[in-house]
């Protein structure tokens, strides 16, 4: 098996996986990075679902962060083998990201996100750094936070059907020093 789709997670989009993609194909696998809009969950699905059918094999799907809904309801697809969570939401059935966000515990590092305009949330940019990309350059984070997408409420909102985690072979990855993920 050597396909491998990687999904990104909110407010950024797939050249996020830039680092990981390069180790990836220097060990022979074959990437594809979505370009998810983030604009509903469903539609977010369909982009990740239309990847998968380009694939010619079978599939292990990669989510980071918000990512995680969208594998953990496309991870469904038959093309897939396997899911792998990077410090990313994985909802159960009836669940969404908002859902799993709605009460932090105490002490949970809780995401700089400003109030909605008009149905879309974005990173505080003075803070983007400190709680979204901590380990990278300052310049490349002023980057990033100056080139945030704005992530749509609806996607937040997205129910999750079927979670394919109950089903398939899933693995996670806990970032411990992560000032944004659960």
């Amino acid at each position: 098996m050597n396909n491998i789709v990687l999904v990104h997670g909110g407010f950024v989009d797939g050249s996020g996986w830039e680092g990981v993609y390069r180790t990836l194909k220097k060990n022979g696998y074959n990437v594809s990075i979505v370009q998810n809009p983030t604009l509903s969950l469903a539609d977010d699905v369909t982009v990740t679902k239309r990847t998968l059918a380009s694939q010619d094999g079978p599939v292990i799907l990669v989510g980071h962060s918000y990512g995680g809904a969208v594998i953990t309801e496309a991870g469904n697809d038959p093309k897939v083998v396997g899911l792998v969570y990077i410090t990313a939401f994985a909802p159960d059935k009836g669940e969404s990201v908002a859902t799993l966000i709605k009460d932090p515990p105490p002490g949970a590092p809780v995401p700089p996100i400003l109030p909605p305009r008009d149905g879309y949330l974005f990173l505080d940019r003075a803070k983007f750094r400190a709680s979204f990309a901590a380990d990278v350059d300052a310049e490349k984070a002023a980057f990033m936070a100056d080139s945030q997408v704005p992530w749509g409420v609806e996607a937040l909102a997205g129910v999750i059907s079927e979670p394919a985690w109950k089903a398939k072979p899933s693995w996670y990855m806990i970032a411990t020093d992560d000032k944004t993920t659960r």
